[in-house]
């Protein structure tokens, strides 16, 4: 009888650590759905979004919304927002990460701004899935093309490892984030995923990915044919 208790509370421990790994909290959820908007967003932008052509190439993408200079820059806080890789054709599970130091001047003038990063080959992806990743020093990094631009890129955007977009009183547009550092938000993905999980793990998919609506509304914008939508090329 005592071996069919302690069956039954392991069990029940395993269920419910199971249950909480799948429910991020209000700020996860909140922090995976404004991610998904800015996306979404961004990507029916027409001329003034990412070009399809930088979108296909792209190995990792890195959303942080609502990046506020007054907190950024004059009391120091940072930013936070969601990142994931893909895998051939197929974007992998979201991995919170954290954005803080962004250089003097980031954005002068503007309350809020979204930021989007476009890892652009698998060098600048190793890189970020490192513990910390500084901008403009451990990677390479350049303001993106906007629309159709992308056709007179310029040498910095051709050989960036990292293309950087944003977005602020509706108008997207490259922008220079040089010194900002990145890194992995541990405690937003242990609650997610577990405990002694990477960012590199997750981004291999080496982890049982919790389907919420909030992480399959991010991952479906992720790998959504604008053009087939659109008429976007």
């Amino acid at each position: 009888m005592h071996n069919v208790k302690t069956v039954v509370v392991s069990v029940v421990a395993v269920l419910a650590t199971t249950s909480a790994l799948a429910a991020p909290s209000k700020e996860d959820a909140k922090r995976l759905n404004e991610s998904a908007a800015v996306l979404n967003e961004l990507r029916s932008a027409g001329d003034s979004g990412i070009p399809e052509s930088i979108w296909e190439k792209a190995e990792c993408v890195v959303v942080i919304p609502s990046l506020k200079k007054a907190g950024f820059i004059v009391g120091g806080e940072f930013g936070s927002g969601v990142m994931s890789c893909k895998s051939g054709s197929t974007w992998g599970a979201p991995i919170f990460m954290q954005m803080t130091k962004g250089s003097a001047g980031f954005q002068a003038g503007v309350q809020s701004t979204d930021l989007v990063l476009i890892v652009m080959n698998q060098r600048g992806a190793d890189k970020l899935l490192n513990n910390k990743v500084t901008l403009g020093g451990d990677a390479s990094i350049a303001a993106g093309p906007a629309g159709r631009t992308a056709s007179a890129a310029t040498d910095a955007q051709m050989t960036a490892e990292i293309l950087s977009y944003s977005k602020s009183k509706g108008l997207f547009a490259g922008v220079d984030v040089s010194g900002g550092s990145l890194r992995p938000d541990d405690s937003a993905n242990t609650r997610m995923y577990g405990s002694g999980k990477s960012a590199r793990d997750i981004a291999l998919g080496n982890v049982s990915v919790p389907l919420t609506t909030e992480a399959k509304a991010f991952t479906d914008t992720l790998g959504r044919d604008v053009r087939a939508t659109s008429g976007v090329k």
